[in-house]
């Protein structure tokens, strides 16, 4: 197994942007849809950092997504984390794209009962005093997702979950354009940026002009009883 990616990739001081700013961006960015929702307002109780779920194996969230789906684990951890994946890169490429700052997720938390994330302590940088606007945003998802892999008990291909994370990116990237289709041009520049770094090379391509995406891999939920392929999937025809 791979080892995992580092959450944060180490962006100069001089980046940094004030909590309020970032906790604004968060809050604004939260009204387009659950994934994109992380929460600032984080209780002490029953919340714990996302670090933990990933060193037991992310084992509570993905036995929860198997019992859901009547599945077996393993499909319960690639949907599982896909689903992660999704309420990692939403706000993230939201953020960056709506108000020009890029979370920190080095804090993240996750909700005992439940998939929400939040940042306690909102932290993050102006996206345009970035060297690599790009690296530092792949890296916040990407190293939280080689976490995550790295602690699984089950065994699941890398390469399914590569193509799991830029499903999520390209899923999240779908809705936001839906919502603020001014946002094309850019957001298309950052997705296929993304797409051509690191683990997310080779996983899929564009398709069409509304970043219609085909993944070379599969999640595997058409093995649910109820299940069938995704529309990215690339056994759909």
């Amino acid at each position: 197994m791979r080892p995992p990616e580092r959450v944060t990739s180490g962006p100069p001081d001089a980046a940094r942007a004030p909590g309020d700013a970032v906790a604004a961006a968060l809050a604004d960015v939260a009204t387009l849809g659950g994934f994109f929702a992380l929460r600032t307002d984080v209780p002490e109780r029953g919340w714990h950092p996302v670090r933990r779920s990933y060193a037991r194996g992310f084992a509570d969230l993905s036995t929860a997504v198997a019992d859901r789906y009547r599945t077996d684990l393993r499909v319960g951890v690639s949907i599982a984390q896909l689903g992660h994946a999704a309420r990692l890169w939403s706000p993230v490429v939201a953020c960056t794209l709506l108000h020009g700052i890029v979370p920190d997720l080095d804090t993240l938390r996750s909700e005992d009962a439940g998939s929400a994330l939040g940042l306690p302590a909102p932290a993050g940088w102006y996206a345009d005093r970035l060297p690599d606007r790009e690296h530092t945003v792949g890296a916040q998802v990407m190293g939280h997702l080689g976490r995550l892999e790295a602690g699984l008990a089950v065994r699941i291909a890398p390469r399914l979950l590569d193509g799991n994370a830029a499903s999520a990116l390209m899923g999240s990237a779908g809705v936001l354009l839906a919502a603020r289709p001014e946002t094309r041009g850019p957001l298309t520049r950052l997705v296929t940026r993304l797409l051509g770094t690191g683990r997310l090379v080779g996983t899929g391509s564009v398709t069409g002009p509304d970043l219609a995406f085909r993944r070379r891999s599969c999640c595997l939920y058409y093995r649910t009883p109820a299940g069938s392929t995704c529309g990215d999937c690339c056994l759909a025809r």
